[in-house]
């Protein structure tokens, strides 16, 4: 399972299934990250679903870069149906 959620990261970085799953995102209203509902952008959904899991720890007197150091990296998973769909439209399996 964790060689899955390594593998569906990677792919967010692939180009062309960031811009076909932004492309959702804005033209459609899709939520296309896991925790990432409300945003209106790829991005916007990424960076609501990195607070998420960080519990909302947003209040302290480190400021972010420090703690995401401290904290270590949180992984940012796609909707696995999202992701499939986006893959497809682009041709790929």
């Amino acid at each position: 399972m964790a060689s899955q959620q390594a593998e569906r990261a990677a792919e967010l970085k692939d180009p062309e299934v960031r811009a076909e799953l932004d492309r959702r995102v804005r033209e459609e209203g899709e939520t296309v990250v896991k925790s990432g509902g409300g945003g209106t952008t790829l991005d916007a959904q990424e960076r609501l679903a990195e607070g998420r899991k960080k519990g909302g720890l947003s209040r302290t007197t480190e400021s972010g870069n420090d703690r995401a150091e401290k904290e270590g990296a949180v992984r940012v998973e796609p909707e696995e149906r999202q992701l499939q769909q986006a893959k497809e439209s682009l041709g790929r399996d």
